[in-house]
């Protein structure tokens, strides 16, 4: 294999281990590292994201959610600021995650049905998505 080849070979596996699937208002993006970050569209500013360190953190956060939580329930976990409701909304744009906004004001998400158990290797989300 040439050196060409290898560096293509190479940005090729980077591609398909970094994935970002975007949503109405947030995305999340599987990094290379094996982390998940949860970022509000549009935005490029380092307060407007919060990065896990794999999906299953994000999916055990929900579980431990009550069935109706809001921003501050969120915040209970450690989270600040404005990422609290960027990932009240996260979790009901997401479709691994059973929840809908209720309210608006106070934010506030319902959890539609049980969650449902994590999945072998820690991660609860079974779905490959293409980079964009």
């Amino acid at each position: 294999m040439s050196r060409d080849e290898a560096a293509d070979l190479q940005d090729a596996v980077g591609d398909a281990l970094t994935q970002r699937r975007e949503f109405f208002r947030t995305a999340g993006v599987h990094r290379e590292d094996g982390t998940y970050e949860v970022v509000r569209r549009g935005a490029d500013s380092a307060g407007n994201s919060k990065v896990f360190e794999e999906f299953g953190q994000l999916r055990r956060m929900f579980d431990r959610l009550p069935a109706e939580f809001s921003a501050d329930d969120v915040g209970r976990t450690g989270i600040t600021g404005s990422r609290r409701h960027m990932l009240v909304r996260h979790f009901a744009e997401h479709p691994n995650f059973d929840c809908t906004i209720t309210r608006r004001n106070p934010l506030t998400a319902e959890k539609t049905v049980e969650s449902p158990p994590e999945q072998p290797g820690g991660s609860a989300e079974s779905e490959v998505v293409n980079a964009d």
